[in-house]
């Protein structure tokens, strides 16, 4: 498969009045799946119109929980013809990367607070032919990104102190959303901005303007009441009311 995404294929429109030329994605995370019938919810997105899949990735370390590691990913893989980000949310996450990037992840997202040599990881995934994005915890400051902003593709800003699902979003977390556009419109324009955690059809279109464009939701989605379309659906049309 090509790593470089190109087979997302549905178009969500980009906000109004806005430079950016990156469109408005929903990537889901499958830490609120059923794992019980993976393959099946997998089509259910994919049919759905997600852009990828998210894969997180905690080592009981660097976040409490313990959760997914390669063979999970070598799993979605083989169920899924969409795209796979890793979010690494482990300690030394240089020790990981390629077993992931090897098991079929094209996007492979680290921590800044995990790494001592973010750059020299950075370039390791990039090397691996994968695209690297640079995730920061709710109280890492912006400007923390500007030196290695441009050889990313992703930042991630995380809305909730990462670790579970289902946790509500730190509305505090809106400023740092449109500091890091700013700094990205200025340094790298090409640079997608992700938003995780407690994101819903309320808090999506905020971070939205506030400057994000890709938006990850697991029980939004996953638990949806009336199913994964219609939690996805309902995502899109949220969306839709930034324009």
């Amino acid at each position: 498969m090509d790593r470089s995404g190109s087979e997302e294929t549905t178009a969500p429109p980009s906000v109004k009045g806005d430079a950016r030329t990156t469109r408005l994605a929903i990537v889901p995370s499958l830490l609120s799946a059923d794992w019980t019938c993976l393959r099946e919810q997998l089509a259910e997105v994919e049919r759905a119109g997600a852009d990828r899949v998210q894969i997180d990735v905690m080592d009981g370390h660097f976040v409490p929980p313990i959760s997914l590691g390669p063979v999970s990913v070598e799993a979605v893989r083989r169920a899924t013809r969409l795209p796979i980000e890793a979010h690494l949310m482990v300690e030394r996450p240089e020790q990981h990367v390629e077993s992931f990037l090897r098991a079929g992840a094209e996007w492979i997202i680290v921590h800044w607070e995990a790494s001592l040599h973010l750059h020299r990881l950075v370039r390791t995934i990039r090397e691996g032919g994968g695209r690297p994005g640079v995730a920061l915890n709710p109280a890492t400051p912006a400007a923390l990104l500007e030196e290695i902003l441009p050889e990313l593709d992703l930042v991630l800003v995380m809305t909730v102190n990462p670790g579970y699902s289902g946790q509500a979003f730190l509305e505090g977390v809106l400023p740092k959303i449109r500091r890091v556009r700013q700094m990205i419109d200025r340094i790298h324009p090409s640079c997608a901005l992700e938003v995780d955690g407690g994101i819903d059809a309320t808090t999506a279109p905020r971070a939205a303007q506030a400057g994000a464009d890709v938006f990850v939701a697991a029980s939004a989605i996953f638990q949806h009441p009336q199913g994964i379309a219609a939690g996805l659906r309902l995502l899109r049309q949220s969306l839709a009311t930034v324009l």
